[in-house]
C-alpha cells in the first residue's frame, strides 16, 4: 500500500468512550421523562455537537428538550470520560509503536473539541504519538464533510490520497473518504449494512488487523 502518514478518528476508535456515551444519553433521556430511540441517537456518532442536535430534533421532534438532555448528557459524559481515563481499544499501542518506530507521521481527526480531545489523549497516556490533533471546532463542516479530514492531512503536509484514515462510524468513513484517502473501518457499536461494505474500503475487527496492510 502505497501512504505516507495514519489519520485517526479519536471516540471509538482509539478509545472505548461509545457505551460510555450512549449509556450517558439514555440516562439523561429518562431524567426528562423521555425514552431514549437508539436509532437517533446512533445517528449521532462521529458527528460534532451542533450535527448531534439537529439530529435530535429532527428524530425525537420539536418538542424534545434537546438544550437541557444535551446539557445534562455533556455533565454525565465529562465525568466518566473526560475527567478519569477510558481504557484503549485493543491493538491501540501496539500500532502506534510501530508507526513511531517507522517515523510515520500520525493525526487525529475528531469531532470533539480541541480541549476535550486533548484532555482525553493525555489521559489514556497516547497525546505524543501524534502529530496534530485536529477536532470538530476548528472546521466548519461536521462529518460526513470530508473537511476535518482535508485539514488534518494539510497540517501535517501529506497530500490526501497519500494518507490512511482510521474511523469506527459510518459518518467518519464516509468524510474520509470523500476526502479522498484509504480508510480502515473498525467498527464499534454499529456494524456496517450490507449496502455500506460496497463503498470500497476495508473493514477489519481491531486496529492490530490494519497492521498486515500497512507493511510495517
Amino acid at each position: 500500500m502505497d501512504y505516507k502518514a495514519l489519520i485517526f478518528d479519536m471516540d471509538g476508535l482509539l478509545l472505548e468512550t461509545e457505551a460510555i456515551a450512549m449509556k450517558a444519553f439514555e440516562e439523561s433521556c429518562e431524567a426528562f421523562g423521555r425514552t431514549m430511540r437508539k436509532d437517533v441517537y446512533l445517528q449521532c456518532i462521529g458527528t460534532n455537537e451542533q450535527r448531534s442536535r439537529e439530529i435530535l430534533k429532527a428524530g425525537f421532534g420539536q418538542d424534545f428538550p434537546t438544550e437541557m438532555i444535551i446539557k445534562l448528557w455533556n455533565e454525565k459524559y465529562y465525568k466518566r470520560a473526560v475527567e478519569q481515563p477510558v481504557p484503549l481499544k485493543r491493538g491501540v499501542k501496539t500500532l502506534l509503536n510501530l508507526l513511531k518506530e517507522n517515523d510515520i507521521p500520525a493525526a487525529i481527526a475528531t469531532s470533539t473539541a480541541h480541549k476535550i480531545a486533548v484532555k482525553k489523549l493525555n489521559n489514556a497516556k497516547i497525546f505524543g504519538y501524534f502529530r496534530e490533533v485536529v477536532s470538530g471546532d476548528m472546521v466548519l463542516q461536521s462529518k460526513p464533510h470530508p473537511e476535518i479530514y482535508l485539514k488534518a492531512a494539510e497540517k501535517i503536509n501529506i497530500k490526501p490520497e497519500y494518507c490512511v484514515a482510521l474511523e469506527d462510524s459510518e459518518t467518519g468513513v464516509r468524510a474520509a473518504l470523500a476526502a479522498g484517502m484509504k480508510v480502515f473501518q473498525i467498527p464499534d457499536l454499529i456494524q456496517p449494512s450490507a449496502e455500506f461494505r460496497q463503498l470500497g474500503h476495508t473493514i477489519v475487527d481491531s486496529l492490530e488487523d490494519v497492521i498486515p496492510y500497512l507493511d510495517l
